[in-house]
């Protein structure tokens, strides 16, 4: 289970085909792989993720898609497992400098579509609906889709055919016996082609290191309509996931049978549950849905919110009921609030903040029981390797803890421990028949994306945010007589997020930061320097002085005026 040492294909015989992780290992999100044989490449999910705490104004993350673009005429398509933002939230990014087809299931191309439409590119992007067991060809690779369950309509895994062998992504699945809607996984599928033998899987780690079985999707369904009976004297919001349509279709479901009305709030969650209606994906019946303005005509107890924000986003509408920013829907005592959802890792912070909102304003916050995941428990992953059979075990989708759970997993089974592989994004893994070998490391990282510029802020301007965030910033002016070289105004110093300005100790440390301040400015005018040096000497007194006297590192900024 050790990583392969770097190998440049030296020795390997017959050309294998290469998995490259270009996102989506070592996290939770961001999820996109390459796949190349010979001249042709296709490209598994294009997801996005969220930005951490540290990634101040940060809207989202997407992958590093330079490998690509520097092979662009190998590119067929991209192909895509399911609808989750963490699987297609990247495409229309990605699309603008990649323009080649997307190939996916009728509900995952019909919310892609929506995607594509907000940012203008509906006209100059190919898609097609892929039906399941069917099988498209794409330059040297013939793709099918096979039905899986998932928390996502229309999730499907992918048996990826080359001359050399037959390769099964899963994608995000569960083995559901009961799913809320279609049919259940295919595995009759994964057994034939364990039968006709594949040559690699890779498999869904998320909860790998949970033992047992994921419960069915209609369980929640049960604890949704228990907690509808316990509360009817009240209005009832809900927060899922705005793409969780089996979800929403089992609390519209205990709407209609409590006989309350429902109102879909959030533009992602809107936009959704509208494709999924036109597509047929959920049932919902006649006049049960009603618009957010009716609600005042409606008695709290014949009501009920499906809202996004169930992972404490700042902008999501249950954000803004919490901080009474919602322009249509006020909390108040008597509100029953439940969380359909478990916090994504990371996000624990801000689902906590906003269910500490909620309560202070008298609501009954429910967080508990009230959601089950679209993963595989170990005896599930351990069903699918014992169908499949493969030759070599690639465990993706996770945090390297549950890769290494999945690893284990295969080892048990039987898998040797040299077939099986660990990668890292930007690992190139080459397999065939014969060998399974790490030949080569690609170009990977993440493009931040702030407002409307994609990859405008780097690295370096995310440390400039840290910084200001931490420690502040001082504003040094000052101005000097051009050519005989004398200070004839300032140094002024003016400080945000330092110190408080007004308050008498402070005064006192801001007159000697002054005091520090010319001295340094006018030694530096004895020795005849220039403005270059002068605000590099003012950075190096001010950032002394103040780590001194407070342990604390503001930025500085200088300007020198010639008058």
């Amino acid at each position: 289970m050790s990583r392969k040492k770097k190998n440049n294909g030296a020795d390997f015989g017959e050309p294998g085909i290469r998995i490259i992780p270009l996102g989506g290992l070592e996290q939770i999100g961001m999820n996109m792989t390459a796949f190349e044989y010979k001249d042709s490449i296709i490209v598994v999910d294009c997801g996005l993720a969220f930005p951490d705490d540290e990634m101040y104004g940060i809207d989202l993350v997407i992958p590093d898609t330079t490998y690509l673009e520097e092979n662009l005429e190998k590119v067929k398509g991209f192909v895509i497992t399911h609808g989750h933002e963490d699987h297609i939230g990247a495409l229309p990014y990605v699309l603008r400098n990649i323009n080649v087809p997307v190939f996916g299931t009728k509900l995952t191309i019909g919310i892609i579509e929506n995607k594509l439409r907000e940012h203008k590119m509906l006209s100059t992007t190919s898609r097609y609906v892929v039906k399941f067991g069917e099988s498209i060809p794409l330059g040297d690779f013939r793709v099918e889709f096979i039905r899986t369950n998932h928390s996502i309509v229309d999730a499907a895994a992918l048996a990826i055919t080359t001359e050399v062998g037959t390769v099964i992504h899963t994608g995000d699945f569960k083995v559901d016996y009961t799913p809320v809607f279609g049919d259940a996984i295919d595995l009759q599928r994964f057994a034939q082609l364990g039968m006709q033998g594949v040559l690699a899987l890779l498999c869904d780690s998320t909860n790998s290191d949970h033992p047992g079985y994921t419960q069915s999707e209609k369980t929640v369904g049960k604890t949704i309509d228990r907690l509808f009976h316990e509360h009817e004297n009240g209005r009832i919001i809900i927060a899922t996931f705005a793409s969780n349509v089996d979800r929403v279709q089992q609390i519209i479901n205990s709407a209609h049978k409590h006989g309350r009305k429902v109102v879909i709030d959030g533009r992602s969650m809107v936009n959704v549950i509208e494709t999924a209606q036109e597509l047929k994906r959920i049932s919902i019946p006649a006049n049960t849905l009603v618009d957010v303005e009716m609600l005042k005509n409606i008695p709290d107890k014949k009501t009920v919110i499906i809202t996004t924000g169930s992972q404490g986003e700042s902008m999501a509408a249950l954000s803004r009921m919490a901080d009474d920013t919602h322009r249509k829907v006020t909390i108040k005592p008597g509100d029953t609030i439940i969380f359909s959802s478990h916090p994504i890792p990371g996000n624990e912070k801000a689902v906590t903040s906003v269910i500490n909102k909620l309560s202070e304003k008298g609501a009954d916050v429910i967080f508990q029981d009230v959601h089950v995941s679209g993963h595989p428990c170990q005896e599930e992953v351990k069903l699918i390797y014992s169908l499949v059979r493969p030759k070599y075990s690639v465990p993706v989708h996770g945090e390297f803890r549950h890769l290494r759970a999945q690893a284990d997993l295969a080892a048990d089974l039987g898998i040797p421990k040299e077939h099986i592989f660990l990668l890292r994004s930007g690992d190139v893994l080459e397999i065939n028949q014969e060998h399974a070998r790490q030949t080569d490391h690609v170009h990977v990282g993440s493009i931040m994306v702030d407002g409307t510029g994609v990859g405008d802020v780097g690295n370096a301007v995310l440390r400039d945010r840290q910084h200001l965030a931490e420690d502040g910033v001082i504003f040094v002016s000052l101005a000097v007589e051009d050519g005989v070289r004398e200070l004839v105004a300032g140094p002024e110093i003016i400080s945000r997020g330092v110190v408080y300005q007004k308050l008498s100790e402070s005064e006192e440390l801001m007159e000697e930061a002054r005091d520090a301040v010319y001295d340094t400015v006018m030694q530096c005018l004895l020795k005849d320097m220039d403005n270059a040096h002068i605000v590099s000497a003012v950075k190096d007194t001010l950032t002394d002085f103040f780590w001194k006297r407070t342990k604390w590192r503001p930025m500085v900024l200088t300007t020198v005026l010639d008058v």
